[in-house]
């Protein structure tokens, strides 16, 4: 089968899907859009040509425009409004003990599993912990692994606090999921090396995604940092030799509304 089609009823030859194919695999011949030769080979599927042709020419083998949401316009956000919707978002730290109901937890992940990867390869595999017991029971293997760097790493456990969150946790508090009743995790294969960098971006995008849900997440920097260098924590979450956690995130329902959106430091910006 073609890479792809193109209707040529549609076509106005005006080239702007060769230029936008991040793989140059896209010729214009006699202002007609075309394969390059090993193309079938070098594309990455990331739909930059169908999503761009104005006219809905260009259908790829595996993507046609009509599988693709449909761009509007007027939800564009101005620059005002893009402010206000990044800046609002907040970590969130206190939550209702309702759970979530699975289906928003999917359509989340579902929306930030379109943030982009490196060369398209898409490496991020999502991984809920939604039984609120199994997420205690998983956040005391992180607790094992504190008592093991403060005994074994004291520096570096002096610098974390380490010994509060654990006196917290003794006391009877949740010093690592804060009360949230789920989590979510973004793992990747360690072989990849854009495996990191996507999981932070998907992540990034699920924390985005949450606020008009309803819901609240933040990451969860001491389960992470444990799935990476504790050895029973890999086991518990099923880990394979070669894959590795790139991040966690708390979610659930934010027990307090936030009404303003505090300042941050001037960015520092060097012009080359």
């Amino acid at each position: 089968m073609a890479l792809f089609t193109v209707d040529q009823a549609l076509c106005n030859g005006d080239g702007i899907c060769a230029a936008e194919c991040p793989m140059m695999i896209i010729q214009m011949v006699e202002g007609t859009p075309v394969p390059a030769k090993g193309a079938e080979k070098m594309c990455i599927n990331c739909g930059h040509c169908v999503a761009v042709c104005p006219k809905e020419a260009l259908t790829l083998a595996s993507l046609s425009p009509s599988d693709c949401l449909e761009m509007k316009a007027d939800w564009a956000l101005s620059p005002a409004q893009a402010e206000h919707f990044l800046r609002s978002r907040r970590s969130i730290r206190n939550y209702k003990k309702e759970p979530v109901e699975k289906e928003l937890i999917e359509e989340a992940i579902r929306v930030a599993s379109h943030a982009p990867s490196g060369h398209n390869f898409q490496p991020v595999r999502w991984q809920v912990i939604y039984d609120s017991d199994t997420v205690k029971e998983l956040c005391g293997h992180v607790i094992d692994w504190m008592r093991w760097m403060i005994k074994e790493q004291p520096g570096p456990a002096k610098k974390l606090h380490l010994e509060l969150v654990v006196a917290g946790w003794d006391f009877g508090m949740d010093t690592i999921n804060r009360n949230a009743p789920h989590l979510v995790l973004v793992n990747a294969d360690k072989r990849n090396p854009t495996g990191q960098a996507a999981c932070t971006i998907a992540m990034t995008y699920l924390e985005l995604m949450l606020p008009s849900q309803g819901l609240g997440g933040c990451w969860n920097g001491f389960f992470n940092a444990a799935a990476i260098f504790w050895p029973p924590l890999q086991k518990a979450l099923g880990l394979g030799e070669n894959e590795g956690n790139f991040g966690a995130m708390m979610v659930g329902h934010p027990k307090f509304k936030y009404h303003r959106m505090p300042n941050r430091n001037a960015p520092q910006i060097t012009w080359g």
